[in-house]
């Protein structure tokens, strides 16, 4: 797995592009309710595994990664759709999004396994 240190640079710079990203969309509604859903599951990807590293347990590690996993997933969702639904599109951050969605999901799975008594 990807370094801690630079799995946090990279949620954070994610954030910042998800942010870029959202700036740019259309100011119509159809652009604008799917856009904002992406934009907060992004910066929760960055706000929840930064809750996560300092998570007081294992168990609450472990949690707080399912979170990430899910934020993350869902910004793939969201960004697909807006790019199928031809509001905007950003190949670079997608690949971004499902590049952490599958290092957090790899993690996710490495601390259960490693709960389990």
């Amino acid at each position: 797995m990807a370094d801690r240190q630079d799995l946090r640079r990279r949620t954070r710079q994610f954030a910042l592009d998800a942010l870029k990203f959202f700036r740019k969309l259309p100011k119509t509604p159809e652009a604008q309710v799917p856009g904002l859903q992406f934009y907060r599951a992004a910066t929760a990807v960055d706000a929840n595994y930064h809750a996560a590293r300092r998570g007081r347990s294992r168990a609450e590690f472990t949690a707080k990664l399912g979170l990430v996993v899910e934020e993350s997933d869902e910004v793939v969702n969201w960004l697909e759709f807006m790019r199928d639904g031809q509001i905007a599109s950003d190949p670079a951050l997608l690949s971004e999004a499902q590049q952490l969605c599958a290092i957090f999901t790899t993690a996710r799975e490495t601390a259960r396994k490693r709960n389990v008594p």
